[in-house]
């Protein structure tokens, strides 16, 4: 029989404590508690949730893998629905004041944060936040704008890039958002853009992707310190009305559209300094929304169709497992 040091080269330790920092594949006999173990490496996948009851694309999205909130969008018409998650399905809430979609979000659950969008005559201001069953109007966007970015909290929330009116040129504009109202940052985007991602808190944001003139896809990535935006690492794949979760440091990127090739279902995790692939959704797919973090994440809605498709993303990850004949 082939033993352990044959294969590996080394015999397996016996030790009175697991290790501090075990490498992936290593292996270790504590013989404190008489116990075999290893270090392993759990591999990134997507998972099939249960579908939003309105299937819409066009829609906002916040909050986590466990508790998420999807906000208005698109069916033939604007709507104005909201639904929660609970990590198994979604439920009614409370509906938008208005009716939009293609709108920026933040927050939580139980304190969301909704800002702009399209309606049916063109681009509104409208900011609206959700206590958990109720959404109160509060002060409006100093631009009105559809199709932009945003990430943060319903009492620090961050808007930036969009559209004014459709085909107009993109736009770089940044606001911050107070908890009730918004003021201009004079230092927008780099890159001005609409159909982007965001990602992270208003002085740790971070932007994504997008689509520019005329019809133009991008990779890049921008990192916001609550005053300027700086480039960060470009994404590998250029996409529009892609899906955003996460934090600045690390980010999850997922879905989105290019021309040519369509709907898109790559995923892409960022760490601070650059963007690398990781695995694809079950459903290629635009215009979706998104929430959670960059290990736990969630995705739901989008074109083609519309679709009500959720699926949930488990990062990959190491774990100390216990070995056993079964």
């Amino acid at each position: 029989m082939t033993t352990f040091k044959e294969i590996r080269g080394t015999a397996i330790q016996s030790v009175s404590s697991d290790p501090t920092n075990p490498e992936e594949g290593q292996i270790w006999y504590n013989n404190t508690i008489g116990v075999l173990k290893g270090y392993d490496g759990t591999i990134a996948a997507w998972a099939s949730g249960g579908n939003l009851t309105t299937a819409r694309y066009a829609l906002g999205g916040t909050g986590t893998q466990t508790a998420g909130l999807a906000m208005g969008g698109i069916t033939t018409v604007r709507v104005a629905n909201t639904e929660e998650y609970n990590g198994t399905s979604w439920g009614p809430g409370g509906n938008l004041n208005t009716a939009r979609a293609e709108g920026g979000s933040a927050g939580t659950q139980t304190a969301g944060l909704y800002f702009g969008g399209s309606v049916y005559l063109g681009p509104t201001a409208a900011t609206e936040k959700y206590d958990g069953s109720v959404w109160t109007n509060s002060g409006n966007l100093g631009t009105a704008r559809g199709a932009l970015g945003g990430c943060g909290t319903q009492t620090a929330g961050l808007a930036f890039g969009g559209n004014v009116l459709p085909g107009s040129n993109p736009q770089s504009v940044t606001e911050e958002f107070n908890g009730s109202t918004w003021a201009a940052n004079p230092t927008g985007l780099g890159t001005a853009r609409r159909y982007l991602a965001g990602a992270g808190t208003q002085t740790a944001g971070l932007a994504f992707g997008g689509q520019g003139p005329p019809t133009g896809f991008f990779t890049a990535t921008e990192e916001y310190d609550g005053s300027t935006w700086t480039a960060g690492g470009n994404m590998n794949t250029a996409r529009s009305s892609l899906a955003g979760a996460g934090i600045q440091t690390a980010a999850l990127g997922f879905g989105g559209y290019v021309n040519p090739g369509g709907n898109l279902s790559s995923t892409e995790l960022y760490n601070g300094t650059s963007w690398t692939a990781s695995t694809n959704m079950a459903t290629a797919r635009n215009a979706l929304g998104g929430a959670g973090t960059q290990t736990v994440g969630l995705a739901f809605g989008g074109n083609p169709s519309p679709t009500g498709a959720t699926e949930e993303f488990t990062g990959a990850f190491l774990s100390v497992k216990t070995i056993t004949t079964s």
